[in-house]
């Protein structure tokens, strides 16, 4: 059976879910759990996403998120690539460790203009929070939904501004349930759902009569049927190009190019040199590592690209001096590559 194409446009919501190969773990300890976070904190800073919900079980993750760039898959591709990569060399295994093709449904939001579409988003939003809750790993009595640390509750939703992550947008998931960003409606949000659990109410959202359980299993959208429609003229339109990959090519690589090329532009104002002086900067000489680090940490270029751009020997060369400089204590450094390195916090 063929597989079902990743619709990708400008402000797409996702739900996307991948479990573990063979449903073995995809985690180990809480250093683990840590390394997830960061990882698709990265993804989520390299690409622009927008995060609404995550969770993290032991065997499988969700996440909501929408793309402001037509990017799921390039994005997706690196985030999991990565997370296995790290996840492998910390425990010295090797191999897949996702099984298969990660799951993505289209979640109707603001952009598709259907007057519904806060009751679509915001159940792909309680389904992710609940998932300790069908887990049996918190009962919203004894146990607060907020005492699962591995969620975006715990993790941003219920903390205030200063003490979670840019990429998560905590304030527009407030609003979407009457909330507004303060400590108030931020407990009142974790009160929701510690009150759903008590109540032992189905933790399986619904709407108009199906679960969402159900459409991830089977379907490839969550919402009206006139975003079903709107979806599948997206589709017919865009089929007729001349491969699917357009969705990888054009769009996303003008997009990923252009903050590339930025970011080379901030780093000839940082260093105070054009970039054919940086290219030219002595061997051993942390620069161009440290612009090619940058580069490789906010976009999702080709080495390649970050090669020919710093004037390194190959796309090898310059994964070998992003790995140095990504290991080099910061005492080590130069003094001005040092402040370009503590500037470039993305996460």
């Amino acid at each position: 059976m063929p597989r079902a194409p990743r619709v990708e446009f400008e402000n797409a919501c996702y739900h996307v879910m991948a479990r573990g190969n063979r449903q073995e773990p995809i985690v180990f300890d809480d250093d683990d759990r840590e390394l997830f976070e960061v990882t698709l904190g990265e993804a989520a800073s390299r690409c622009g996403w927008e995060v609404f919900a995550w969770v993290l079980m032991n065997n499988h993750y969700h996440a909501v998120f929408r793309t402001p760039e037509p990017n799921l898959v390039e994005g997706m591709q690196w985030f999991q690539n990565a997370f296995t990569r790290r996840l492998n060399a910390r425990h010295e295994l090797w191999g897949h460790l996702f099984g298969g093709r990660y799951r993505s449904i289209l979640v109707e939001n603001r952009d598709q203009g259907s007057r519904v579409w806060r009751d679509y988003l915001r159940t792909v939003i309680d389904y992710v929070h609940l998932n300790p809750g069908r887990a049996g790993l918190v009962d919203g009595r004894e146990k607060s939904v907020m005492e699962y640390p591995w969620s975006s509750l715990a993790r941003g939703h219920g903390r205030p501004p200063s003490k979670r992550p840019r990429w998560l947008v905590t304030a527009e998931v407030l609003d979407l349930f009457g909330e507004r960003d303060t400590a108030k409606g931020r407990r009142r949000l974790v009160e929701r759902y510690d009150a759903w659990l008590a109540e032992e109410k189905e933790a399986d959202p619904e709407m108009d009569g199906v679960s969402l359980s159900s459409r991830m299993r089977r379907g490839w959208y969550w919402g009206s049927e006139e975003f079903r429609e709107q979806m599948l003229e997206r589709v017919a339109r865009e089929e007729p190009r001349e491969s699917r990959n357009y969705r990888s090519s054009a769009t996303i690589r003008d997009h990923h190019t252009r903050r590339g090329q930025e970011i080379l532009e901030e780093a000839e104002r940082h260093f105070g040199a054009t970039l054919e002086e940086l290219r030219a900067v002595k061997r051993g000489d942390w620069t161009r590592a440290a612009i090619a680090w940058a580069v490789w940490r906010e976009t999702i270029v080709p080495q390649k690209w970050i090669a020919e751009a710093l004037g390194l020997k190959s796309a090898a060369n310059a994964s070998q001096q992003i790995r140095r400089f990504a290991r080099e204590p910061e005492r080590g450094l130069p003094a001005r590559v040092r402040k370009w390195k503590r500037s470039r916090n993305v996460a």
